[in-house]
C-alpha cells in the first residue's frame, strides 16, 4: 500500500468511526490487535457447509485473519447458524468455479467425487500463491513421515491444508506440500471430523505462536484495510457510508463499495 493509500484508508476509518460506539471500536482494536496471517487456513472441496462454517468459526475464535477455499469440486456457502457470523470478520479467498454437483444426503459419492477431482483445479494455484506469498504448506495427514502437531516448527509462516470430509487432502494438495502433518491419536478411531481437526490444530499452534519470540502481529497498513470491513459490518449501511466518503471527496469509489441496491446515505 502507497503512503498515499495508506493515508486515504486512514481518513475513511476515521469517517467510519464516528458512526460506530465506542463500545464497538474498543472491541474492534482488542480483536485486530490478536489477529494473525503467520499462520492461514485452506479448506479443499468441503462438500458440507456446516464443517467448513465450523472451520470459520474457529479461525476468527483464535485470531487466523485468512481462509483460502478450493472449490473444484464442492462450491461453499455458509451456514449462518453455525458459522456465527465469523465470515465477516475474514478474509476469505476463493479459488475454482464448480458446476452443480449432485449427491445423495449429506455424504455425497466417492465417485463422483473422484470424477470431478480428476479436472483440472484450483488447488495448484492456491498453494503455489501460499508458497510465493512465503508460506510453508503443510497438509494434514496421516501419511509415513507426518510430523506431530505439537512438533510443528511455528517460526515460519504456516498454511494450513484440511481436505474434503470422505477423502482428505487430493493428491495435488499432498504433491504441493512441503511436509505433514498429524494430529496424534490413540483410540481405534483414526480421524477426526474435519472441524474438530482444524479447532485442535488451531488452538495448540496459536498457544505456542503468542508464546514464543516470533513476530506475528499484522503490519498496521494491513490492520487499517481489516479495520475498514469490520467498520463497515459493524455500521448500518456501512458501504453507503463508504460512499459517501468518496464522493464528497471527488474521488472514484472503490468497486469494493459499491452497491447500487444499498439505500444511500442522506446528503443533510
Amino acid at each position: 500500500m502507497t503512503n498515499e493509500s495508506n493515508d486515504l484508508t486512514h481518513a475513511l476509518n476515521e469517517w467510519l468511526a464516528q458512526f460506530v460506539t465506542d463500545r464497538r471500536r474498543a472491541l474492534i482494536d482488542q480483536v485486530l490487535a490478536m489477529r494473525t496471517r503467520h499462520f492461514t487456513v485452506v479448506l479443499e472441496n468441503i462438500f458440507q457447509p456446516h464443517n467448513a462454517s465450523a472451520v470459520l468459526r474457529s479461525c476468527d475464535i483464535f485470531g487466523v485473519q485468512d481462509v483460502h477455499i478450493v472449490e473444484d469440486v464442492y462450491e461453499y456457502t455458509v451456514n449462518p447458524e453455525v458459522a456465527m457470523g465469523a465470515s465477516q470478520w475474514l478474509t476469505i479467498h476463493r479459488y475454482g468455479e464448480p458446476e452443480p454437483l449432485p449427491y445423495p444426503g449429506m455424504r455425497g459419492t466417492k465417485a463422483q467425487a473422484a470424477e470431478r477431482k480428476a479436472l483440472p483445479g484450483s488447488t495448484k494455484s492456491c498453494l503455489a500463491q501460499l508458497k510465493k506469498d512465503g508460506y510453508t504448506v503443510v497438509a494434514t495427514s496421516l501419511r509415513p513421515g507426518a510430523v506431530s502437531l505439537y512438533d510443528l516448527p511455528i517460526d515460519k509462516p504456516l498454511a494450513l491444508c484440511f481436505g474434503t470430509e470422505e477423502t482428505g487432502l487430493s493428491e495435488e494438495a499432498h504433491d504441493a506440500a512441503d511436509m505433514f502433518m498429524t494430529i496424534p491419536m490413540f483410540g481405534f478411531t483414526q480421524s477426526f471430523n474435519i472441524s474438530v481437526s482444524a479447532a485442535l490444530t488451531l488452538q495448540t499452534l496459536t498457544h505456542e505462536l503468542r508464546k514464543s519470540d516470533v513476530a506475528w502481529k499484522i503490519p498496521a497498513d494491513q490492520k487499517a484495510e481489516i479495520m475498514t470491513n469490520w467498520y463497515i459490518h459493524s455500521t448500518r449501511r456501512g458501504r453507503a457510508l463508504a460512499r459517501q466518503f468518496y464522493r464528497d471527496r471527488k474521488l472514484p469509489i472503490p468497486q469494493k463499495f459499491e452497491e447500487p441496491e444499498e439505500p444511500e446515505v442522506d446528503e443533510a
